[in-house]
């Protein structure tokens, strides 16, 4: 038995990776920050990815040049290539230049997935004085709260709910723009009109259970409801 006989078989398989190709342009500061902006909405996009760095766009004279290559790695951008430059350039006395991949195609130009970053949360209004009559408070963007009370004549207006700390005796719109989730909250209730989503009620349909007395609005449906509060 010859002595080769007993090496193990060298097995070779083919693998496919999709390789980026960035392609950088003076001024090369701006460009860098559009880089920095783009990874800030799509944070680890270029992360585990390698990249083919294409120098067409820039020339041997370009400003801060030189430092491309390091300011790339800095923002972890792994390169694999470089192609379309000149190793000779001065700018590139400094760079470890990887050799470039042969018989790749272009798959065209891609645009980069930006997260899903949720909106931020509605803002509240907060009103420290009553609401006195012929007052009209619009706040479309979420709650308003009143610490005071909302007198007869004024009306308050809200995307969100409606909070009120003293007597409700104006009207109080509530989920105005589609939200019918709102709601109306009140120590004493003895409201002109309530309405939630565009569904109101008027002081006769408020009943007597619930007049003068700590209330929560809501909608159930199409039908405004009435709840105590304790």
């Amino acid at each position: 038995m010859s002595g080769t006989s007993s090496l193990p078989r060298i097995r070779l398989s083919g693998r496919s990776f999709l390789a980026l190709t960035l392609t950088p342009e003076a001024p090369l500061v701006d460009w860098l920050n559009a880089l920095d902006a783009q990874l800030a909405r799509s944070a680890g996009f270029f992360s585990g990815k390698p990249i083919i760095l294409d120098l067409s766009r820039v020339t041997a004279d370009t400003p801060n040049l030189p430092y491309l290559k390091s300011a790339l790695e800095e923002r972890g951008v792994r390169i694999i290539g470089i192609e379309n430059g000149d190793r000779d350039w001065p700018a590139f006395a400094d760079w470890e230049w990887p050799e470039s991949f042969v018989g790749g195609r272009s798959s065209g130009e891609m645009e980069v997935p930006e997260e899903n970053i949720p909106p931020p949360p509605p803002a509240s209004l907060l009103i420290e004085e009553p609401v006195r009559s012929g007052q009209h408070i619009v706040w479309p963007d979420g709650d308003v709260i009143i610490l005071g009370s909302v007198s007869s004549g004024a009306e308050v207006s809200a995307g969100g709910s409606i909070h009120i700390y003293g007597a409700l005796r104006g009207r109080a719109i509530a989920g105005i723009g589609g939200h019918a989730n709102a709601r109306i909250f009140t120590r004493h209730l003895a409201a002109e009109l309530v309405a939630i989503d565009g569904f109101y009620a008027t002081a006769e349909e408020m009943g007597a259970d619930h007049n003068g007395k700590p209330t929560q609005v809501l909608l159930d449906g199409e039908t405004i409801v009435f709840r105590a509060v304790t």
